[in-house]
């Protein structure tokens, strides 16, 4: 049995990077399904439950913006980390060294609704009880780390709705359109394979098709 939640989410900014965009970060123009989906483990994850994306509503109109940040240009070595946490020498990092500037094409001023419906995995025991233990924490603004919209530096505020989404400032010439390939999210029971799938607004919302019919 599934059991739907629906979650308001606001940011002053977000980036869901594509992925063919390899030196510059470049947004979607709006938020991924995987995105959503951790929005929601983010403030109620248990292993025995699996978040599925129904639907998301784009409720403000989709604006760009670019930003510069400072970003490192590569990472220390898996085996060097491991050497020092075993009593050898500890690495040595010279971020000025390593330090790059990059663009981002980024979004602004965003809202949207997610509605999701979660799984039990193995059976439908204590399913009510997922579902009151997320709508409680959700209700006080709780959750195990910061929601964020693509990016940790852009963080999320969200607020469970218990009735209709607000209505939706999204102008009538962006409500249907054609989005492209989105990625849906990481297959991780096959060596994690991106999953994509072909992403249509329709009124200004994306349905969100099964996990298993997306693309690789």
């Amino acid at each position: 049995m599934a059991f739907g939640v629906k979650l308001k989410v606001v940011g002053d900014y977000a980036c869901f990077t594509r992925p063919e965009m390899k030196s510059e970060r470049v947004s979607y123009d709006v938020m991924t399904p995987s995105a959503a989906r951790g929005i929601l483990e983010a403030i109620y994850w248990k292993p025995e439950i699996a978040w599925i994306i129904d639907r998301i509503h784009v409720l403000s109109p989709i604006r760009f913006t670019t930003i510069r940040r400072n970003e490192l240009g590569g990472k220390i070595p898996y085996g060097t980390i491991k050497s020092a946490m075993n009593g050898g020498a500890p690495p040595s990092v010279f971020i000025e060294d390593d330090r790059q500037q990059r663009a981002s094409l980024v979004l602004r001023d965003v809202v949207y609704g997610i509605e999701a419906h979660f799984d039990v995995i193995g059976g439908e025991d204590n399913a009510a009880k997922h579902k009151e233990m997320f709508e409680r924490r959700a209700k006080k603004g709780q959750c195990f780390h910061q929601p964020y919209l693509g990016c940790r530096e852009f963080p999320a505020a969200f607020e469970l709705l218990e009735g209709d989404f607000p209505a939706s400032t999204l102008p009538t010439e962006d409500r249907d359109k054609d989005l492209g390939f989105m990625l849906h999210d990481i297959d991780f029971e096959d060596d994690m394979t991106p999953r994509f799938f072909r992403a249509h607004l329709h009124d200004g919302i994306i349905e969100v098709p099964p996990f298993r019919e997306a693309t690789s």
